[in-house]
C-alpha cells in the first residue's frame, strides 16, 4: 500500500493550506450536508456523518460551519441540492483512477473533469472500467514516534483491524468499513494520537513509475483534487518519494 500512504501524506500536508484558502472547508462542508441528508443528523446513528464531521475538526473547521452544513442537509436551513457522481478513468501509462464528486451541475462537472483528464494524458472511461481494481477501506496512519510498534499491533489486531505495517516514518492501519469506527475510537482511548483516518479506496495492485511519467500522474490527481466539485481521488500508482517531495 506504499503508493496510498505517500499519497495520504502529501494530502495531509496540503489539507492545511487548502484549509486557508477555504476550499478544504467547503468540500467538508458539502460532504456534510450531503450525510446529514441521506442520514438523518444524529452522528451515533449516522456514521457517514461522524466521519465527515471529525475530519472537519481534524482541520480546525469552526463549529458553527459544521452546525450549518449539518443544517442543510437535514433541511432546517436552505440549501444547494448535491448529487454524488463517480467517474473512472486512466491516467499516463495505465493508471487507473477513481474521482468521487459532490456537484449541484453534472453536466458541468462531467465536461471539467474529462477536460482534466484530457489535459493530462488521460482519459475517461466508463462506469465499472477501474472500480473492480479497489475495495473500500478503513485507512488510518499513526506516526511512528507516537507508540511502541507491539503495543500498536496489539490494540488494533484485537479492536478489529485487518493488518498494519510500518511505511517510512507511519505505521499504516488497514480496516474493514465496518471496524473502522471502533478501531479508531479504540487508538483515541488509548491516548495514541492518529496523524488521519479515513475510509477510502485501496488498489489490489500498484504501478510503478518513475521520472516525467511520474510527474505526469501526479499532475493529473493534484489537477483533480484541486477542482472545487472533486472530494476524493484515488488511483493506483507508486512514484519515488523525492518526486512526492516536489509536490
Amino acid at each position: 500500500m506504499s503508493g496510498h500512504s505517500k499519497w495520504a501524506s502529501i494530502k495531509h500536508k496540503k489539507a492545511a493550506v487548502d484549509a486557508k484558502r477555504g476550499k478544504l472547508f467547503s468540500k467538508i462542508a458539502k460532504e456534510i450536508t450531503v450525510s446529514a441528508k441521506t442520514g438523518g443528523k444524529d452522528q451515533n446513528t449516522n456514521p457517514r456523518l461522524r466521519v465527515a464531521v471529525n475530519k472537519a475538526r481534524a482541520v480546525n473547521m469552526p463549529a458553527d460551519n459544521i452546525d450549518r452544513a449539518i443544517k442543510k442537509g437535514t433541511g432546517e436551513l436552505p440549501g444547494v441540492v448535491y448529487e454524488e457522481i463517480a467517474y473512472e478513468g486512466y491516467g499516463p501509462k495505465g493508471v487507473a483512477v477513481i474521482v468521487e464528486t459532490l456537484t449541484d451541475n453534472k453536466n458541468r462537472t462531467s465536461a471539467e473533469v474529462r477536460n482534466i483528464f484530457s489535459k493530462k494524458g488521460g482519459n475517461m472511461a466508463g462506469t465499472g472500467s477501474v472500480n473492480w481494481m479497489f475495495t473500500k477501506k478503513g485507512f488510518i496512519l499513526v506516526k511512528k514516534e507516537a507508540v511502541d510498534e507491539d503495543r500498536l499491533m496489539t490494540i488494533v489486531l484485537d479492536a478489529g483491524a485487518e493488518d498494519m505495517k510500518l511505511e517510512s516514518d507511519m505505521y499504516e492501519v488497514t480496516t474493514s468499513v465496518q471496524d473502522f469506527e471502533k478501531v479508531k475510537e479504540t487508538l483515541e482511548e488509548e491516548k495514541i494520537d492518529i496523524e488521519s483516518a479515513e475510509l477510502t479506496m485501496i488498489p489490489s495492485n500498484y504501478i510503478k513509475l518513475d521520472g516525467d511519467d511520474a510527474r505526469g500522474v501526479l499532475g493529473l490527481v493534484e489537477l483533480l483534487e484541486d477542482h472545487d466539485d472533486v472530494q476524493n481521488v484515488y488511483a493506483n500508482f507508486d512514484i519515488p518519494e523525492e518526486i512526492l517531495k516536489e509536490a
